[in-house]
């Protein structure tokens, strides 16, 4: 499949509307656990152009959730031929971009599939609190991953999907597959390194130490985050 991205940088509604999402997600992990978060990535050719930018900004996600109690994340990707990757559970930055960094992107098909299974097994182990996941494209039955997304819902494990460029099939369904998690979509694209930073952060974070740390990491951070504060202080 021929993957045509139409660039387009997320609208303020839509930022809006993720924040709201991240808001509102109601928390599950105790203040005695340490949060848990699975990051898938397509690991694909479409994605090399801008991959390493990418996976710079990704392991910041650890700065923000050092003093909540630690976060552990695990890095998930796919690439090439049925090739897919799970890494062991990491806790610090360095581990993160490491593993990230050593990895090249690879002509494939996309495997959300696997990425959407291998959460249910792995929450089923052992609670998951959310699952990131960046990708721009989609050449799978959407029906298959709408079912597995409404067993992860089951499990209320929500799904946060961020994709690059604006591919229409799969803008769709990633956006289906949010609703059937009560997770959220986003788009981004390379001149918005900043906004995807920090709506990944506001991601780890939630994971970390729920809604009061949400509140206050965008109380600190200011700009599109604080949207996120007025959000909660409706609720």
């Amino acid at each position: 499949m021929t993957k045509d991205k139409l660039v387009k940088r997320s609208s303020r509604s839509e930022v809006d509307a993720f924040l709201h999402k991240v808001a509102t997600t109601p928390a599950r992990k105790p203040a005695s656990r340490t949060g848990r978060l699975i990051f898938a990535m397509d690991a694909t050719a479409s994605r090399e152009p801008t991959w390493d930018q990418a996976c710079h900004i990704q392991a910041q996600m650890f700065e923000e959730t050092a003093a909540l109690g630690g976060l552990s994340i695990q890095l998930c990707y796919y690439r090439g031929f049925n090739e897919f990757s799970a890494s062991e559970w990491l806790s610090n930055k360095t581990d993160l971009q490491h593993r990230m960094m050593a990895v090249r992107c690879l002509g494939g098909h996309t495997q959300i599939r696997r990425v959407l299974q291998h959460a249910i097994t792995e929450t089923r182990q052992k609670e998951v609190d959310a699952v990131v996941f960046v990708g721009d494209c989609l050449e799978e039955e959407v029906d298959e991953l709408c079912q597995l997304a409404g067993e992860l819902g089951l499990h209320n494990v929500p799904v946060f999907l961020f994709q690059e460029g604006d591919y229409v099939v799969a803008k769709r369904a990633f956006k289906q597959i949010a609703r059937l998690t009560d997770g959220a979509y986003c788009p981004f694209d390379a001149s918005s390194a900043q906004q995807l930073r920090d709506l990944l952060s506001a991601v780890a974070v939630y994971a970390a130490g729920g809604r009061r740390a949400l509140e206050n990491f965008s109380k600190a951070r200011g700009g599109m985050t604080r949207l996120l504060t007025r959000q909660i202080n409706k609720g």
